[in-house]
């Protein structure tokens, strides 16, 4: 009697892990998808705006001072001839006839001397006009046809109380506060997760030491601090993001040693360190990942008070410096010229407002996910 048997492969299946589980629960946030789309949108938008817009950000122009946005070209067809019969003026010249055709426009002028060809380089420094020229001299050169192209512009945030572009400036000022929001923070969060999670694990005078530390950290005024800084290394974009998170850490040290101070009597904690799991270890693999979900409320918070801080440095004179600028020192030029250019304050607002609502509903959806009471 023959007994047949049938190799059977068996392929083991691939767990899940707790990271896996996380990023479902987080994509099922349509809150915090959404979120992640605008912010990702932002960013974008500050990194490659400056590069598509046809204004640099400190270019400065002299006819166009807050001038109100619009989807339509500047200059309005009302601004035209008032604007070419200025620089005529300008030019000591006298207009004799004015015509327009099409986007040239062209007059007859005359003066009592005879007339300099380099009188054209009144129209090339307008921002109205270009390509300027002299043609049918008479023979006294005395009168002539001055021909130039209209110089159309764009300006889709309006201009500043300096006459430069908001839309650029906006784009580049979404660079300086993400940049220093981001950064600032992961220094804080990287000092303070590791220095609170050690100090609440080690426990006892280590502790108790550690602590003390803060203490005298957090007696020091920020703001002395930052001066120290300038004073010793000069004003400098990295030491922005270096001061403000050496200093907004030692909140995260608290929140995560109070964590850790009730995640170390945890049974699983026990059960490694009966294995001879080493103290780093332990913090590495279970008391650091399980204090994440209040790190990453924290984290939310702390990047707009980050921007908002990094604004109050600049304003002081200690931030950011002209022409270069940000969401904070927009916003704040833009209140000191609501009552007649209130776009300067509605679309940095409505910049900083969007990144902070994204970032608060991220931070929700983040909490959600990694919510060990949640697995």
């Amino acid at each position: 009697m023959s007994v047949t048997t049938q190799d059977i492969s068996v392929v083991p299946t691939r767990g899940r892990s707790l990271w896996d589980d996380a990023r479902d629960r987080l994509l099922a946030n349509k809150a915090a998808v959404g979120s992640m789309i605008v912010l990702a949108v932002i960013s974008v938008l500050s990194v490659i705006g400056p590069m598509l817009s046809p204004h640099e950000f400190d270019k400065v122009y002299r006819d166009y001072v807050k001038v109100p946005a619009s989807l339509t070209a500047y200059p309005l067809p009302e601004q035209v001839q008032p604007a070419f019969e200025s620089v005529v003026k300008r030019a000591r010249l006298t207009i004799e006839g004015y015509e327009r055709n099409g986007d040239v426009v062209s007059a007859r002028i005359s003066s009592k001397k005879e007339i300099d060809p380099r009188s054209t380089r009144y129209f090339d420094r307008s921002d109205l006009f270009k390509n300027a020229e002299l043609v049918d001299f008479a023979a006294d050169k005395k009168s002539a046809v001055i021909k130039a192209d209209i110089n159309y512009l764009h300006f889709y945030f309006g201009t500043d109380a300096n006459g430069r572009d908001m839309m650029t400036r906006t784009f580049i000022a979404g660079r300086v506060s993400l940049t220093i929001g981001l950064l600032a923070t992961a220094v804080a969060i990287s000092i303070g997760v590791l220095y609170g999670a050690t100090s609440g694990y080690l426990g006892g005078r280590v502790d108790q030491m550690m602590m003390r530390v803060v203490d005298i950290l957090y007696s020091l005024p920020f703001i002395f601090f930052v001066i120290m800084l300038v004073v010793f290394f000069g004003r400098n974009f990295v030491l922005m993001f270096i001061a403000v998170g050496a200093v907004e850490w030692l909140d995260m040290a608290r929140i995560v040693r109070g964590q850790t101070l009730s995640i170390k009597r945890q049974e699983y904690v026990q059960a490694a360190e009966a294995m001879g799991v080493s103290d780093g270890g332990i913090v590495r693999r279970h008391i650091i990942p399980n204090t994440l979900g209040p790190v990453v409320v924290y984290m939310t918070l702390l990047v707009p008070k980050v921007i908002l801080l990094e604004s109050f440095l600049s304003f002081l004179g200690l931030g950011v410096q002209e022409p270069m600028t940000s969401w904070g020192v927009l916003i704040s030029e833009g209140a000191r010229n609501l009552q007649g250019a209130g776009w300067m304050l509605i679309f940095p607002s409505i910049f900083l407002t969007s990144t902070l609502f994204a970032l608060n509903f991220i931070g929700d959806g983040l909490r959600d996910a990694l919510d060990p009471k949640d697995r």
